[in-house]
């Protein structure tokens, strides 16, 4: 079948390019001309995702599983559709083999066994481990280490002795929680352990289901001092008796997705014009630049440059009304410590804000507002001015007349 392997080269190089028809089209092609061709139902099981038509994709996924049983890249592939769809239980399963994904380190150093004399260690089961140690890793971004954070309090319940390690950013957020005491950020300081997991293998070892999510929020607070010393500064700095509200319009720009889930503060135009508030910019990396562009009705203070932690965020969101922003860890944040908050999300999101839904079973305090198709933020803008004052939106994304 010599054209198949270019039609869907084709498919994922116009998927990468936003181009998700012209996608579809060269991967059904690719797959239609060479049916056992596990490369193509892969690229078109991504280009479906992307199109948000998940049925397809798992579809697609499950074949190229069949046709090449030990390649992961469609079982991540599939973890993504079915936990998207809220297929908890098979999706974490498929979701462990991430770690065999090319350029994916593993989540323990193996000269860390060693050093410690514990060459062999396996991962963690799940089950009670009294009077052991267990070391549990903040493998992923930082979005990641908070959302599944909430777990560290269930594994100290089965496990007193807990270390956690974690990048030098979570450690303020990490040492805060139950469990997280023991919390450190260079391998040199890991302890003797029994065993060991990822933070991001939790919900799959406690059998988390859509029903069973874990969701008691606030689970994060931030530190009274910090939350005083800011207090100090938003008072003297922003107009008395307006309505505060928090502004991410941008995540990180290395992010492989982040084409999608980021936009130019230009889009939040709506948010600017509003009356009697004060919009609290906590965005960090280079499109904070924009702030300084930017002129509405609303004042814009960027308190970016000043942030130097998550502490820091974290103090900030205790004093505001509200916070809007992308698919970004301050997201998690907001919502593990239950402030109001409107995410932001692509057409086509990650797994964890699942399909189809208006809220989250991860946060209860934060509304989502989607893109009605790829690249349209203009409905879900409207929707988060709605939520941030409290009127209703029509189905045109508009405020209805009262």
């Amino acid at each position: 079948m010599p054209f198949a392997p270019s039609h869907s080269d084709l498919c994922e190089i116009h998927r990468r390019e936003g181009r998700l028809d012209e996608a579809a089209v060269h991967g059904r092609r690719a797959v239609a001309l060479d049916p056992g061709d596990a490369a193509g139902w892969y690229n078109l099981g991504i280009a479906l995702y992307d199109r948000l038509e998940i049925e397809a994709s798992i579809t697609c996924e499950r074949r190229a599983v069949r046709l090449r049983p030990d390649w992961p890249e469609p079982h991540f592939e599939l973890a993504e559709g079915l936990l998207l769809s809220g297929r908890l239980e098979e999706g974490w399963r498929e979701y462990e083999w991430r770690w065999r994904l090319p350029g994916v380190p593993p989540p323990l150093p193996p000269t860390i066994q060693k050093r410690h004399g514990h060459a062999g260690v396996k991962p963690w089961d799940g089950h009670p481990m009294p009077g052991g140690t267990l070391l549990l890793v903040a493998d992923q971004g930082f979005g990641d280490s908070i959302q599944f954070a909430r777990y560290l309090p269930m594994a100290a319940a089965l496990c007193s002795r807990l270390a956690v390690a974690c990048s030098p950013d979570m450690l303020p957020v990490i040492r805060s929680l139950p469990g997280g005491q023991r919390a450190f950020s260079a391998w040199e300081e890991a302890p003797p352990f029994d065993a060991w997991a990822a933070l991001s293998s939790l919900p799959g070892l406690f059998g988390t289901v859509v029903g069973t999510i874990p969701a008691a929020v606030p689970y994060l607070r931030a530190e009274p001092a910090r939350v005083e010393r800011w207090k100090w500064r938003l008072d003297g700095l922003l107009p008395r008796g307006y309505r505060r509200v928090g502004l991410v319009w941008a995540g990180r720009p290395t992010h492989g997705n982040d084409r999608s889930r980021s936009m130019p503060l230009a889009r939040l135009s709506p948010l600017l014009a509003l009356e009697r508030t004060v919009l609290v910019s906590l965005q960090k990396g280079p499109a904070q630049a924009e702030s300084a562009c930017i002129y509405g009705t609303a004042p814009l203070v960027n308190l970016g440059p000043e942030l130097e932690s998550f502490a820091d965020t974290m103090a900030v969101l205790a004093q505001l009304d509200h916070v809007v922003c992308v698919d970004t860890a301050v997201a998690h944040l907001a919502g593990a410590m239950g402030r109001p908050t409107a995410v932001l999300l692509p057409h086509a999101p990650d797994w964890r804000w699942l399909l189809g839904r208006s809220g989250t079973p991860w946060y209860p305090t934060v509304t989502l507002h989607r893109q009605p198709a790829p690249g349209c933020w203009d409905e879900a803008v409207h929707g988060a001015v709605a939520a941030v004052t409290g009127n209703p939106v029509r189905a045109s994304g508009r405020p209805a007349r009262r």
